[in-house]
C-alpha cells in the first residue's frame, strides 16, 4: 500500500565546532545525522533529511535549510519540541512548517550566502566562532580585490583537489567586507559554492592585503584554474551559512 508524504521543510542553526560537517560519514558525527537520529526517534519511520547544501567540518549554520518527508501528520509545534528536546544544545531546529510535495531544499535553493567573522583581538568570547587575525586589515582595499569575484566565473582555483563536482562554474552576486567594533564581516553571496571554496577565497584575498597585490592578481589566479595559485584556506571556524533563498 503507497502512502501520501507530507514534506516538511526545516530552518536549522547548528554550532559545527564537534562535528564533521553536514553530510552523513561512516565512523563520523554529523549534524546530518543527529537531526535524522532524532526525527526517526519521533517518527516512529524511517527518514530522507536533504539539506540545501554541505558544511565542512567545524563550519557553523545561521540559517541551513532542509526538508523530509513522512507518511505522519505532524503537529509542528509539538514536533519541534520534541526535536528540539532531543537534540543537543549545539544543534537547533528553529523553524518548521509543512511545504508542497515538489519543494527540495537543495535543487531549489536559488542563491546561497556565508558570512566569515575575523576578531580584531584575542577573546575567549570570539575564540570559538572567528579567526584571530594579527594584521590590521583595510576593508577598503579587500573590498576593492573582492570585486574580481563578482559574475559567473570558472572557480576551480578555488575548490579543493579530491572535489568530485565536474563543473566548477559559480555565480557570485555579492563579496563585501564591513569593519565593526571587534570583529572584521566578510559577507558573500552566491548560486552555488564548491568544496571549501569560500575559506579559500577569504584566504587569498587576505594574502593579496598583506603582500600588496592588486586587482590583476585574483583575475590572474582564477584563470589558471589551478588550486596551488590560491591562497591557503582560513580557519573552519570562523564560517557560518548565513541564509539560503528560493
Amino acid at each position: 500500500m503507497i502512502c501520501d508524504l507530507d514534506n516538511y521543510k526545516l530552518l536549522i542553526q547548528y554550532d559545527g565546532t564537534n562535528y564533521s560537517g553536514w553530510q552523513i560519514q561512516v565512523d563520523s558525527t554529523t549534524i546530518q545525522q543527529k537531526i535524522t537520529d532524532a526525527a526517526e526517534i519521533i517518527l516512529k519511520e524511517k527518514i530522507n533529511l536533504i539539506g540545501s547544501g554541505r558544511t565542512d567540518a567545524g563550519v557553523h549554520a545561521l540559517g541551513q535549510v532542509a526538508n523530509f518527508k513522512t507518511t505522519k501528520d505532524l503537529n509542528i509545534y509539538r514536533f519541534k519540541h520534541s526535536i528540539n528536546a532531543i537534540l543537543p544544545n549545539d544543534i537547533s531546529i528553529l523553524k518548521i512548517e509543512k511545504t508542497t510535495p515538489e519543494f527540495h531544499a537543495r535543487f531549489d535553493a536559488q542563491r546561497r550566502s556565508y558570512l566569515y567573522f575575523i576578531s580584531k583581538y584575542k577573546s575567549p568570547f570570539y575564540e570559538r566562532y572567528s579567526y584571530f587575525c594579527h594584521n590590521e586589515l583595510n576593508c577598503e582595499l579587500l573590498n576593492k580585490l573582492s570585486k574580481s569575484l563578482l559574475g559567473e566565473k570558472d572557480f576551480s582555483s578555488f575548490a579543493r583537489k579530491n572535489t568530485d563536482t565536474k563543473n566548477k562554474i559559480c555565480n557570485i552576486y555579492e563579496a563585501y567586507w564591513k569593519n565593526t567594533s571587534n570583529l572584521i564581516v566578510f559577507k558573500i553571496e552566491a548560486d552555488r559554492f564548491l568544496h571549501g571554496m569560500v575559506r579559500t577565497i577569504i584566504g587569498t584575498l587576505l594574502n593579496a592585503l598583506k603582500n600588496n597585490f592588486n586587482n590583476n592578481y585574483i583575475e590572474e589566479i582564477i584563470g589558471l584554474r589551478d588550486r596551488e595559485a590560491a591562497g591557503e584556506a582560513v580557519p573552519a571556524k570562523g564560517l557560518f551559512l548565513y541564509k539560503v533563498k528560493y
